[in-house]
């Protein structure tokens, strides 16, 4: 990791209100068990102070993408139930029974071949989950097959049934009515099942209602300050800041350009200031032209093109004290969330959170509860 003073960004992490978001979404659930989805590095943002934290509050289930998230996850927490979102691929199965992960399963293969696994390798039924498709069409058993499965109780010999789960297709539009629908088809076929953990529940879902808690929810971006709800005020603390480095500051007039490809022209004079931060730091090359920041709270906006390492922003509104070399410019913070962040570059929040270089000098803000629990 970049030494601070040598850092262009500096990528700060609330472990606090990773803490409070996952209290919060675990208080309005009803009852229902509070999970984490921990994959991608905890979207980014580091999964060893990110998944202690979480422990820490109360969380003891996990949600990871593959098999060496989940093993390295097992590293960090010895006693916490992982489930791997991917399933089980052939010739994983040793590893996964080894670190004590708990595939969901996807297919009429992984099924098969983790029950022969189980059979041959173990006394006990070794657990799995079954995800169905309600909608998705990505992974899982589409509902034909969920329900000839269902009706072969010798197809799951082997296996205990740790939970049964569907995917909702956009829980963050309240009014859609796609998200009822899954609902009802997957209350439908997990009763033909023997009784097991249901799990639809997504960050989104938990702004839903206690219909949707069901068993076990699954948040994942709303514990990291994502908002939850398309065009409702976020009610999720901010967990990230991002600050770059001003390097150098210039006059310029017209006709002169800024940035490769000439794409933004001075119109008058203007201060430009050149920040380090680029898209090999995670700030994307859509934000060209379109980005901002603010440095003192004054909105700054790029101009140019967002090259690897700089960008360049005009700051011709700022006071010369505050927008020199060696200042810092907040790209993500109380000005400027994930989502706004977002907005300009036209993706989501998740996006920016995971795309968030390895060059910045990263600090952790530790949460109230560590060493607890």
């Amino acid at each position: 990791m970049t030494a601070p003073e040598r850092a262009g960004a500096i990528l700060t992490v609330d472990l606090g209100v990773v803490a409070a978001n996952w209290r919060l979404l675990h208080d309005r659930l009803g009852g229902a068990e509070c999970g984490a989805v921990i994959k991608a590095d905890a979207y980014g943002l580091g999964v060893e102070p990110v998944a202690k934290a979480l422990w820490q509050a109360g969380c003891r289930t996990y949600f990871v993408a593959s098999l060496d998230e989940g093993a390295t996850l097992r590293g960090i927490l010895p006693q916490a139930d992982i489930f791997v979102l991917h399933g089980v691929a052939q010739g994983e199965e040793a590893e996964m029974t080894a670190n004590r992960l708990v595939p969901v399963l996807n297919s009429m293969d992984e099924i098969a071949r983790w029950g022969a696994h189980a059979r041959s390798s173990s006394a006990a039924p070794l657990p799995a989950a079954i995800m169905i498709d309600t909608g998705m069409s990505r992974l899982g058993l589409e509902p034909d097959e969920a329900r000839g499965l269902a009706s072969d109780p010798s197809a799951l010999d082997g296996i205990s049934l740790s939970c049964l789960m569907s995917h909702l297709i956009a829980a963050e539009e309240r009014a859609n009515p796609l998200t009822a629908r899954q609902l009802a088809e997957f209350n439908t076929l997990r009763r033909l099942f023997p009784p097991a953990r249901a799990s639809i529940c997504n960050s989104s879902a938990v702004f839903l209602g206690r219909d949707y808690a069901l068993d076990l929810a699954r948040p994942g971006a709303a514990i990291y300050g994502i908002a939850p709800m398309d065009g409702e005020q976020n009610p999720m603390g901010r967990v990230v800041e991002l600050k770059a480095r001003i390097l150098q500051v210039r006059e310029i007039d017209s006709p002169r350009t800024v940035g490769y490809g000439a794409t933004h022209r001075a119109n008058a004079r203007i201060r430009v200031a050149t920040v380090a931060a680029g898209y090999a730091d995670g700030y994307m090359r859509s934000l060209s032209n379109r980005g901002s920041g603010f440095i003192g709270g004054i909105r700054v906006r790029v101009v140019g093109r967002v090259s690897m390492d700089l960008i360049t922003l005009d700051v011709t509104g700022v006071p010369a004290q505050l927008a020199r070399a060696g200042e810092y410019v907040e790209l993500i913070g109380p000005h400027h969330s994930p989502d706004d962040l977002a907005g300009e570059a036209g993706t989501i929040g998740y996006e920016i959170l995971t795309s968030l270089g390895r060059r910045c000098h990263r600090t952790y803000i530790p949460s109230p509860l560590e060493g607890q629990g």
